[in-house]
């Protein structure tokens, strides 16, 4: 871990000079690190001029989190928590093999707020295997009575080399696509029902002064991944899209291997497994599909200005077809997808890719 917090300085340090709008700590459980990991880390961005970012995100673990750590966080800077609870079955996190306890998520959740957050995400996942309608609404209800300020809700998804995976694979369990789907569906009105505010397809925010369709606890961060901003990525298998003269952007990715990550940091090279230019087509209709996931969709005038393409003449008979197989509205300043649209978000994203 000391290995791996050098590396992540180090890689920090190799990055161009900029000023974030945003920070993300995620992607894994990095409130695992212990105090003084962490302190090594902040000192660093502080030192490079990255801690004055409007929004910044920790990940944490409930079985992971300290009064400490809590403190620290805030001390340092950050302003916004992301809790992986999953579920509050206590069967239901055996089966996904979590580390924390349902009492463990309440103790957590206390502590975040002693420590002065006021705002908290909370990751839950449905059609998780033997999760019954009655569990999922038990689960959101106690999730909304804790008051906190945002939910991010996702179908379990069934990935090689995981025991869910092997149960599938065995046939331990069937997968019931109705069930989830109605699972879903009681997640947007439950969630509608108790003041959030659905902004995209698995992510529900609380409203402040009122907000329209992207409400104030919206996460930044991730609103900049549907809009097609630049962010940059540090740390194994992580992926970015950097800003560069002469071209539309960069997509990047680093090596996956955290010993390989080390060594390349380790001798001053970035650890990029992949580098990528797109043409201004390609990148338009990635950040068109993206967009499409928000529940306001692309407005005419916004995609335009993003990419410099109108959305009306380049995909005009994808989103016809899309109307036409009932997932999407087109309105007179925008389109977007419907509630059964948003259902199949990623089918519908790939009507805009091109190739050019």
């Amino acid at each position: 871990m000391q290995r791996y917090t050098n590396a992540l300085i180090k890689e920090l340090e190799i990055l161009p000079s900029f000023n974030p709008r945003t920070i993300f700590f995620g992607g894994g459980t990095p409130s695992l690190l212990t105090l003084s990991q962490w302190e090594q880390i902040v000192m660093t961005l502080e030192r490079l001029g990255f801690t004055d970012a409007e929004e910044w995100t920790a990940e944490c673990n409930p079985a992971t989190v300290s009064t400490e750590k809590a403190k620290l966080f805030r001390d340092i800077g950050v302003n916004r928590i992301s809790m992986g609870v999953q579920s509050f079955d206590e069967n239901l996190l055996e089966r996904l093999g979590r580390i924390h306890s349902r009492e463990q998520v309440f103790k957590s959740y206390d502590i975040l707020r002693a420590a002065g957050f006021d705002n908290i995400n909370i990751d839950l996942m449905f059609a998780i295997p033997g999760q019954t309608m009655a569990m999922w609404r038990e689960t959101l209800r106690q999730a909304v009575n804790l008051g906190t300020e945002h939910l991010s809700c996702y179908e379990v998804i069934y990935e090689q080399d995981t025991p869910l995976f092997a149960q599938l694979q065995a046939g331990e369990f069937d997968v019931n696509e109705d069930l989830a789907c109605d699972m879903y569906e009681e997640l947007v009105q439950l969630s509608g029902e108790n003041g959030f505010i659905q902004y995209e397809v698995a992510n529900f925010g609380k409203s402040q002064n009122g907000e329209g369709e992207i409400p104030s606890r919206a996460c930044k961060h991730n609103v900049n991944y549907w809009r097609g901003g630049f962010y940059y990525a540090v740390g194994p298998s992580a992926a970015g899209y950097e800003p560069e003269a002469g071209c539309i952007g960069v997509r990047t990715r680093n090596w996956a291997n955290t010993e390989m990550y080390c060594e390349l940091v380790e001798k001053g090279r970035r650890p990029l497994e992949s580098r990528e230019k797109l043409t201004k087509l390609e990148r338009a209709g990635e950040v068109a599909g993206f967009g499409l996931r928000m529940n306001a969709g692309w407005p005419y005038d916004s995609f335009l200005s993003a990419t410099g393409f109108d959305l009306r003449r380049e995909w005009q008979a994808e989103m016809k077809k899309l109307e036409n197989d009932g997932l999407a509205i087109i309105e007179p300043k925008r389109f977007r997808l419907n509630g059964r649209g948003m259902r199949f978000a990623d089918a519908a994203a790939r009507e805009f890719l091109k190739t050019a």
